[in-house]
């Protein structure tokens, strides 16, 4: 199935992958290709943004949820009353991805602003002063939680990459 035929319902309204791609390139995410839907509006809307990332169908929207918050810091003020609204495999998607964001943006020492850490202790998370030890212990507890067998530690990180290879691309 195409991203345009795929939707996410949140409140009543139906985005399809290109429109959730098309957000994200609007506010300088260009973590995923696509979207060219002209006249999109959900990037003025972060709450039901993060919302639709988190309910995604796809993984790489899903994920899109990492250098969103490392791109615009001040989105964290959303993330506790969306995580709320969601259902359980789609608040843990957002509580992990925004922890590995907080301490992704620690460990690159992001200079935009700093991610408030809101759910390391929801995550039963042993937290030191070392983003990359909180990040295996983060990706261990994904693992659990999720019950999936996948390399967060490395999904955290090729978010982070992806993400600096966009910053690159902005500079030139």
């Amino acid at each position: 199935m195409s991203r345009t035929l795929q939707s996410r319902r949140l409140s009543g309204t139906t985005f399809t992958g290109d429109q959730l791609t098309n957000a994200l390139r609007t506010l300088d995410v260009n973590f995923i290709l696509g979207g060219q839907i002209k006249g999109e509006s959900l990037h003025k809307q972060p709450a039901r943004l993060i919302g639709a990332l988190a309910e995604s169908d796809e993984a790489r929207l899903r994920l899109s949820l990492i250098p969103l918050f490392l791109e615009h810091p001040q989105f964290a003020r959303y993330v506790r009353s969306v995580a709320k609204k969601l259902t359980p495999q789609a608040r843990l998607t957002l509580l992990c991805y925004y922890s590995a964001a907080v301490w992704l943006a620690q460990k690159y020492q992001v200079p935009n602003g700093s991610l408030p850490d809101y759910f390391s202790e929801e995550l039963n998370l042993h937290i030191s002063a070392d983003p990359e030890e909180n990040l295996r212990e983060l990706a261990n507890r994904h693992r659990t939680l999720s019950g999936m067998k996948i390399n967060w530690l490395g999904t955290y990180q090729h978010a982070a990459e992806v993400w600096q290879k966009g910053l690159e691309y902005k500079k030139h």
